[in-house]
């Protein structure tokens, strides 16, 4: 099942990197969320230009680029809570660590694979408008496409260490949405420890192939 929907919402991992972030050091805490957006996007198709012939040599460079890119700017614990949901309240300490970092290693991993298919799309920036004071914030875009347009909005909150992106919806689908229906399902049936294992499974895989 998991399989299943990576295969669906692999253009949404893909588009939440490049429109991100690009490097390691995180922004400074009063960057506008869609300056932020607009500026390191640009910065990211530049990194992901000089790293063609390494991430070639390498795929392996490829998720490491990811993951220094993507970790600053996502609150991978805040999605772990909310895609896990109640689930989240019953697990153990124990098992909420190791589902945060399996969850973290699968979207990194996933959308790492598909850069060289999506990379040079382009991204039109929707106007955006927010209260200086705001601290949870919506930046919408749109990703052309073959011709078309996709829809894609990210939800942004206001943390200590700057702005974070906790969900990400593609053509007005939740990705913490998507992934909740699915985890909470495997663990109604079969358990935390099972979807952990499946995680586990999937992101060796990965790694192994």
């Amino acid at each position: 099942m998991i399989t299943v929907i990576l295969k669906h919402l692999v253009p949404v991992f893909l588009l939440m990197h490049l429109s991100v972030a690009v490097c390691a050091t995180p922004a400074p805490a009063d960057i506008l969320p869609q300056e932020l957006v607009r500026d390191t996007s640009s910065r990211m198709l530049s990194a992901l230009r000089d790293e063609q012939d390494a991430i070639k040599n390498n795929p392996g460079r490829l998720y490491e680029l990811v993951s220094d890119i993507v970790l600053p700017y996502f609150d991978f614990r805040r999605m772990s809570q909310w895609v896990l949901g109640k689930n989240w309240r019953t697990a153990t300490p124990d098992q909420r660590e190791r589902f945060v970092e399996e969850f973290r290693k699968l979207l990194v991993r996933t959308y790492g694979t598909a850069l060289s298919e999506y990379a040079d799309e382009k991204i039109i920036y929707l106007p955006f408008a927010a209260s200086n004071d705001a601290r949870m914030v919506t930046v919408r875009t749109e990703i052309e496409q073959g011709g078309s347009t996709i829809p894609i909005s990210y939800s942004m909150y206001n943390s200590s260490e700057g702005w974070k992106v906790y969900d990400v919806a593609i053509s007005g689908v939740s990705l913490v949405t998507n992934y909740r229906s699915t985890f909470g399902t495997i663990i109604r049936d079969e358990g935390m420890d099972s979807l952990i294992k499946q995680l586990v499974e999937r992101n060796n895989a990965v790694t192994d192939g």
